[in-house]
């Protein structure tokens, strides 16, 4: 009886009973025990013990008990079949990511990283994402791009999507520089210049990247109809710190496009540039390192600073002091750029919904997208914020002590408000691989009605993700969703945007068709232009008739010329006569093209070969000033010069000369690295 006794007081304390109740329950057994001594009613006892267990396994807990504050004894043996069963490891593939410090972050999290065939849980790429690589994503993966926001992304996507809303809310998008899209877009581009002569125009190409290919012009007959650019007014009027230009680069998370949910960070980074600002004229349009702000462009500049509270590049937190100290309303500026953030997000959300649910119908665990964004965002002299574009994968490199603490904060940011642990891969893929043995055996016919009923009752994983991201924000502030405000911007009429894309690529066609007719009619006109080459007169063509050398017979004293010259002339005569044959066919279908007689008798004859130099056309020449230009803007812009020397110098190839000449770019190295040294 006692044996029993202690395996049942055992049972009690395994399935984590309370003190007090297994004390009444010892209490209960010692007065049965002493009024029956028979081992009948020892049977009983246990029974009731083993009644009140299976009670309590089951939740049929007796209310009137009292419950204890403290802890429930946990045995040993289950705390380690617990452990077991604890998270799986997290997997995160970077074979498409060049970035170290991503890398360093995951490590930090504990995921470890795989390759791109093994059953991964996030994907981190710096390229945008394919619709193969996001329909072939399971439930509980992960990837750092959502479909479709090139959108917003590509310079030539945003101008038409922020010249599309502007359209139709045109006070709330006003926060975007005038902007057309080239070739496209190109006559009303140039009629604008030519009305309003004193503006300056910023040329990008559609899809560059890090500052290569900008360019300022004041006139647009320089620029080639038949490139595909993005022509902008130049804002000549930014806001200066100490005398400089300046951007700011605003990090901001999308975790979910439907619902909509974006997250500011509240740390990022202002680059600066590296010669003091001056109104652009003639003279100042192409020193990118007055108006141009790339870091990958003012790095090379000799005058970069290296220090985080007055250098090249700086903290926000460093700008909003230096504002905070000139009188600036931080609220109300950074509000400013929250809705800046928000609206242009909005421009490109129907497209983002729509490519989401298409590449993604069965992921209903977790999100299966979320983007950190780069906002370049430039500050007028009022303090008005104006959009100058959108990196969908911006640079993460830490090359200084100021990149380290603001990028691997936003990383580790980042991850821990995704909730990494939220969704478990292995039991994910037991359920999809007991659907597809249903659909396969054809077993559970009604088994799309019976989960949605359990669903019901169960809390949604999108509630739980909310409540996550809402706890555990870091350094992130959310700016949407933010009450009603911005409501009426979701009511965009549905076929405004693929009427403005249609009528986008309309005009780009008939552009296209325009410019080569152009072109036609201009090559037939400068073929015209070119002089024709002069007829020989009647009494020269008798004279040299006379005698196939060119001497006539009159000349007797004169020394005949050897036969080898003879028929050297001879070939040159034949060839002269070819040129002269097929000259006169062009011309004959070129006659054929006119319409009036009045015509012909003032067109040259065409000339396919003409010995006599063109005539210096004043466009064409100006044009390769221009390309001139440039190429050195490049060269000096990249450092080539510079590198060129050094590797020279440092192979030994280099020669007196060419130090006295060049031996500046030897003492500017010394000086720009020197800074990095002690840093």
């Amino acid at each position: 009886m006692r044996i029993k006794t202690r395996i049942a007081l055992n049972t009690l304390m395994m399935y984590n009973l309370n003190e007090k109740t297994i004390k009444l329950q010892v209490f209960i057994l010692s007065v049965t025990t002493e009024k029956h001594a028979k081992e009948d009613t020892s049977d009983n006892i246990t029974s009731i013990l083993l009644k009140t267990y299976e009670s309590k396994m089951y939740d049929e807990d007796d209310t009137s008990q009292p419950t204890s504050c403290t802890a429930p004894i946990i045995p040993t043996e289950a705390t380690r079949k617990k452990k077991r069963r604890k998270r799986s490891q997290i997997t995160i593939c970077l074979t498409n990511c060049r970035y170290e410090s991503i890398r360093k972050v995951a490590s930090a999290f504990g995921m470890r990283e795989v390759s791109e065939d093994e059953a991964w849980n996030f994907y981190w790429t710096d390229m945008s994402v394919s619709v193969e690589r996001a329909k072939e994503m399971k439930r509980f993966q992960r990837i750092n791009h959502f479909p479709g926001m090139l959108e917003i992304c590509r310079k030539d996507l945003l101008a038409r999507n922020l010249n599309r809303m502007q359209k139709i809310y045109p006070k709330e998008y006003s926060f975007f520089p005038k902007t057309w899209c080239l070739p496209a877009d190109f006559g009303e581009a140039l009629n604008y210049s030519k009305s309003r002569k004193n503006k300056t125009f910023i040329i990008k190409p559609e899809c560059g990247s890090q500052g290569r290919g900008i360019y300022l012009t004041k006139s647009l007959k320089d620029i080639k109809p038949t490139d595909k650019l993005i022509c902008q007014v130049y804002l000549s009027k930014p806001y200066l710190v100490d005398g400089y230009k300046f951007d700011i680069r605003v990090y901001t998370l999308i975790t979910s496009c439907d619902p909509l949910r974006i997250f500011v960070y509240n740390e990022g980074l202002v680059r600066f540039a590296t010669s003091r600002y001056a109104d652009p004229n003639a003279n100042n349009t192409t020193n990118v390192f007055m108006h141009l702000t790339n870091y990958a462009l003012n790095k090379h500049s000799r005058t970069y600073v290296y220090d985080s509270e007055a250098g090249s590049k700086r903290k926000i937190s460093t700008l909003n002091k230096v504002l905070l100290s000139q009188g600036v309303d931080l609220d109300q500026l950074w509000h400013s750029i929250d809705q800046v953030i928000v609206k242009t997000i909005i421009s490109a959300w129907p497209i983002l919904k729509h490519s989401y649910h298409a590449c993604f119908p069965s992921h209903d665990m977790v999100h299966a997208c979320f983007e950190i964004l780069g906002f370049d965002i430039l500050l007028d002299h009022k303090l008005h914020p104006y959009i100058l574009e959108v990196n969908h994968s911006p640079s993460f490199h830490t090359d200084t002590q100021l990149d380290r603490e603001v990028k691997e904060s936003l990383l580790t940011d980042t991850f821990t408000m995704l909730n990494i642990w939220q969704c478990d891969k292995k039991r994910v893929l037991e359920e999809d691989r007991k659907r597809i043995r249903e659909r396969l055996l054809q077993t559970n016919k009604f088994a799309e009605y019976t989960p949605m009923e359990e669903k019901e009752s169960e809390r949604s994983p999108w509630q739980t993700q909310i409540q996550w991201e809402e706890t555990h924000l870091g350094n992130f502030r959310r700016v949407y969703p933010a009450g009603a405000q911005y409501a009426a911007l979701f009511q965009q009429p549905a076929g405004s945007l693929y009427a403005g894309t249609a009528a986008s690529r309309a005009r780009g066609d008939y552009t296209r068709v325009q410019r080569e007719e152009f072109q036609q009619t201009k090559e037939k006109a400068e073929a015209l232009k070119k002089p024709s080459q002069p007829k020989p007169k009647e009494g020269e063509k008798k004279d040299k008739q006379e005698d196939g050398t060119g001497a006539t017979n009159s000349n007797d004293d004169k020394i005949k010329p050897r036969p080898k010259e003879v028929k050297r002339k001879e070939k040159e005569k034949e060839d002269k006569g070819k040129l002269v044959a097929k000259s006169s066919l062009a011309q004959q279908s070129l006659s054929k093209k006119v319409t009036t007689p009045e015509e012909k008798e003032t067109k040259p004859p065409y000339v396919l070969c003409s010995y006599e130099p063109d005539p210096i056309v004043e466009k064409e020449e100006r044009e390769r000033v221009n390309l001139l230009a440039q190429r050195d803007f490049l060269i000096r812009s990249y450092g080539m010069l510079e590198q060129i020397y050094l590797v020279m110098k440092k192979m030994g190839t280099l020669r007196p000369e060419d130090e006295r000449k060049y031996g500046v770019y030897g003492r500017l190295s010394v000086v720009s690295h020197s800074p990095k040294k002690l840093m």
